[in-house]
């Protein structure tokens, strides 16, 4: 009976990210940012390669997926924003998550069906992109780069979920869908305060969003970290914050 409880409120909430219109521009920009990249920057690509100058060949398949993750952060963060928001105007001040909790009272209860119908949605979107990415980056260089790893591939899905979910924890933390998007949208593209700090201190390559992309890319930064301690200390970063922002949750007011 719980477990048939638990699996109707995964669906019910995958339905609700669903509906938002917010929620698609993040799975359309995911699904097609990093294949659009390929095919931009093919000519750049391809002659860094041949020049040598390109860094490890096996990472340029998987360089572009980078910037597809951008559409995993919105739909982490939207799953959280969209409950804060009005439900209409003749009554502005009301918000979907009276809704939500009136359904749903169990606060804990809600933040991991959430939280696996985030993750369920950002694996498809993060899949169907690696494999779009990984064969374009084929067909566009050919032998220039070596065969995508299947292995790689899949961590690479992984982070995308970590990420998410990490935006969804960071969402539920500080409650503001708008700040926390600008601060991990402007940290992940435009500048990263992160990779700032690894050049005052190697322990900051341990930060989430510089840690993870070692799960899949050979060459991120100075420092070295294994695939296997990089998933590792993403998932306890993730596992942190999503249990401080559940907790946090638990004891709002609505």
């Amino acid at each position: 009976m719980v477990k048939s409880g638990m699996v109707n409120l995964v669906q019910a909430e995958l339905r609700k990210l669903l509906w938002l219109p917010t929620a698609w521009v993040g799975l359309l920009l995911g699904l097609v940012a990093a294949p659009a990249l390929v095919l931009v920057s093919a000519g750049g690509t391809r002659r860094a390669i041949e020049e040598g100058i390109a860094g490890d060949p096996s990472d340029t398949a998987f360089q572009p997926l980078g910037i597809g993750l951008l559409g995993a952060l919105i739909l982490g963060v939207v799953a959280v924003s969209s409950e804060y928001t009005s439900t209409g105007e003749d009554a502005p001040r009301a918000r979907q998550l009276t809704t939500t909790l009136t359904a749903m009272p169990r606060r804990y209860r809600l933040v991991a069906a959430k939280a696996v119908a985030l993750s369920l949605l950002v694996a498809v979107q993060g899949a169907i992109t690696a494999v779009a990415t990984l064969v374009l980056t084929e067909v566009v260089l050919g032998p220039l780069v070596p065969p995508a790893d299947p292995g790689r591939a899949a961590a690479a899905v992984l982070y995308w979920v970590l990420l998410g979910l990490l935006s969804y924890a960071l969402t539920l933390i500080f409650r503001n869908g708008i700040v926390t998007l600008t601060v991990l949208i402007v940290n992940s593209s435009v500048v990263s305060v992160s990779y700032l700090l690894t050049k005052v201190t190697p322990l900051a390559a341990y930060l989430p969003d510089i840690v993870g992309a070692h799960m899949f890319l050979n060459e991120v930064g100075d420092v070295d970290i294994a695939p296997l301690t990089a998933g590792l200390v993403m998932t306890a970063w993730v596992t942190a914050l999503l249990g401080l922002g559940a907790w946090l949750f638990e004891r709002r007011e609505a």
